[in-house]
């Protein structure tokens, strides 16, 4: 992974003191919350309902040990004993008192991270595909093209100030896993009829109240010319997005204005101006950045372990996944124990996350857009050791990808512009699929969870999205259907009414049983969705309610 040198170290070192000072000014009431508000948010600091929440950036969702036990510290000693893992690969901290803040990042500092741009209309954290550098499908490793991408983004003076927040994606395997298709701007690495590599440019993808999906703007744009094209769409979007109205201040709304062809024309018109300057890639840059990204190797590769304990065979079916170096695979890490609070880690947790990464997986764990972590490289005879480790920390629960790996934002338990709580939704929806024994038997599916129309539970792209709504005061569920993440992304369609929170989970688990009923042999959810339409499911939905 990336490592800073003094230039980093030093821009890091004096935002903290800049930021301990204006701390220290609010507490004292020199500044007002209305002054405090921008410049709290240019350090990940929000207000939710209750406190303070510090949101710390990990780009592209990578960390080390020395980085997961400085979480496990702050978690301990700053909140209470916990992080929140996002669907950005951040980890939020919910209860921090402002006046620690500093201090916190004074921690974050010493192991290379910090809360810069994790908030506000600015470049957000790059984001990845959580295996980069380990996925057997992978075309090119995503995480340099990120890391240039983050240094260039950085306190960018031109982009300090968008119309609104923005959201870059990198995926370099066949199979999206960094979800381009609903970013600002998703780059997808291709490789030419020549065999060289390159970008596919997506543009125009986002959630929230006006979902959309990116189009493509551009078939293939070499490595060299990546920032002076960012640079082109950027400024595009900075002259014409709107500022008059928060709600169509995103790019997507400029694009699907002006149409994809003629923010493409716009794009490439201003790229010739800047294409052959100072933003020009050199090789040795791009060299430079790849050497932080070494992929590990093995010296005698052993077959992935055998063995007749049910557990350790589930997990493996579950939660591995193939590496592309011969000895190797990579492990899911499920933060969603049924019944759990999806996303939430423990203090202890992240320690014992931290040894396994240092003892068993090359110092290296990824947070993903599922808030699960993953150990991207474990040498295959270290798997059920690592199984272990993980059934003893309340690790080990079988579930990547199924119908109790749900996603949810924190909804209204914590967040001020939630509608309706989030995660006790969740909770009740994995307590009951287990109760029925409907995970394994409904295979891969997904179920995401947003308490608002701001979406940060991406229940748009979930194959069953259920977003809360406020009616009168009270809270109601509409339940989606429809909506998928990768390689085929769709946005779900509103089935009907608003339920009442009891009724979601048994209207669920009635829609997995429908599925069951109706699926043609090894046929996935999603695909029986497509052939049958939803309607095909609104019955079961709405039975009982």
């Amino acid at each position: 992974m990336y490592k800073y040198d003094a230039y980093d170290h030093a821009l890091v070192r004096e935002r903290i003191e800049e930021f301990r000072d204006q701390v220290a000014r609010r507490l004292d009431g020199r500044l007002t919350e209305d002054q405090f508000k921008p410049l709290r948010l240019m350090n990940g600091v929000y207000l939710q309902l209750h406190a303070y929440m510090l949101r710390v950036a990990i780009p592209y969702g990578t960390l080390n040990g020395p980085q997961l036990r400085t979480l496990a510290h702050i978690a301990r000693r700053y909140d209470r004993g916990y992080g929140h893992f996002t669907t950005r690969t951040n980890i939020q901290f919910n209860w921090p008192a402002l006046v620690d803040v500093p201090d916190i990042l004074d921690h974050l500092a010493k192991v290379e991270m910090h809360a810069i741009q994790t908030s506000g209309n600015c470049i957000r954290n790059v984001t990845a595909d959580p295996f980069a550098g380990a996925a057997a499908d992978e075309i090119e490793d995503s995480r340099p093209w990120a890391e240039i991408i983050r240094q260039w983004s950085t306190f960018h003076p031109e982009f300090t100030f968008l119309p609104r927040k923005f959201k870059i994606a990198v995926n370099g395997a066949r199979d999206d896993r960094a979800g381009i298709r609903v970013h600002d701007i998703g780059l997808q690495i291709v490789k030419n009829e020549a065999g060289e590599t390159g970008f596919e440019v997506w543009v125009g993808g986002g959630q929230g109240r006006t979902p959309r999906l990116a189009q493509k703007i551009r078939d293939f744009l070499e490595p060299r010319d990546l920032l002076s094209y960012l640079t082109a769409i950027l400024r595009v979007y900075n002259q014409h997005g709107r500022r008059d109205n928060l709600y169509k201040a995103r790019i997507k709304i400029l694009v699907e204005a002006l149409g994809a062809e003629e923010f493409g024309r716009q794009t490439e018109e201003e790229w010739a101006h800047i294409r052959e300057g100072e933003l020009e890639l050199p090789d040795a840059e791009i060299a430079r950045i790849r050497a932080f990204f070494d992929r590990p190797s093995v010296s005698k590769a052993q077959p992935v372990p055998v063995s007749g304990r049910p557990g350790f065979a589930g997990w493996l079916r579950r939660n591995r996944r193939a590496h592309q170096v011969e000895g190797l695979s990579s492990v899911v890490i499920s933060l969603k124990p049924v019944g759990g609070t999806p996303g939430d880690i423990t203090d202890d947790q992240l320690d014992i996350v931290a040894d396994l990464a240092e003892r068993y997986g090359f110092d290296e764990a990824r947070a993903t857009p599922d808030q699960n972590l993953v150990l991207p490289h474990v040498r295959n005879e270290d798997l059920e050791t690592v199984w272990d480790a993980l059934v003893a920390a309340g690790l080990a629960t079988a579930n990547a990808g199924l119908a109790t790996d749900i996603v949810s934002c924190p909804g209204l338990d914590y967040c001020s512009l939630a509608n309706a709580r989030s995660i006790p939704i969740a909770q009740a929806i994995s307590s009951l699929v287990e109760a029925e024994g409907l995970a394994e038997p409904v295979g891969d599916v997904t179920i995401k969870i947003d308490g608002c129309i701001n979406a940060c539970g991406h229940h748009h792209v979930a194959h069953i999205g259920v977003l809360g709504v406020d009616k009168r005061g009270e809270e109601f569920y509409q339940i989606t259907l429809g909506g998928a993440f990768g390689n085929d992304a769709s946005i779900g369609g509103i089935v009907g009414k608003g339920l009442a929170g009891e009724d979601v989970p048994g209207a669920i688990v009635r829609v997995l049983k429908t599925y069951l009923e109706i699926r043609d042999e090894n046929e996935r959810f999603i695909d029986t969705l497509r052939r049958v339409g939803a309607d095909a499911f609104k019955e079961s939905i709405y039975v009982a309610a």
